[in-house]
């Protein structure tokens, strides 16, 4: 088992900034990428963003690429989302995910992770 607490979530102004922390625990050896995925009211999930944990491949969902960035501190079994420019529009519960094996092209699809956290809300308001 892994598991995956998320924090860094809050009320932001459009335009601005946060940083998403997702600390791993348990059987954190067994998992090769980690990803973030966010869900808004009335919408169905989405991808975000996910990362390669050997490779450190990066993957972004095209409405957040160029302003958000996934990284991971292996020393502190912790993956990072840093959100800038934020929108109205990125306003959403954010999952931390974490996948055992991920095909290639797979990182898009909720269901090929294994693990998932409670979530934190990021509201950006205009």
């Amino acid at each position: 088992q892994v598991q995956l607490v998320e924090s860094g979530g809050g009320l932001v102004q459009a335009g601005g900034s946060l940083r998403l922390s997702c600390e791993a625990s348990g059987r954190t050896f067994s998992t090769s990428a980690m990803g973030w995925f966010r869900q808004a009211p009335g919408k169905e999930r989405e991808f975000v963003a996910a990362i390669r944990l050997s490779s450190l491949n990066t993957y972004y969902t095209d409405s957040v690429k160029g302003r958000f960035t996934i990284s991971r501190d292996n020393a502190k079994n912790t993956v990072y989302l840093q959100m800038n420019s934020l929108k109205p529009g990125d306003t959403a519960v954010y999952y931390c995910a974490a996948a055992g094996i991920l095909g290639p092209g797979r990182y898009v699809l909720g269901s090929s992770y294994d693990y998932w956290g409670q979530g934190t809300q990021v509201t950006v308001s205009s």
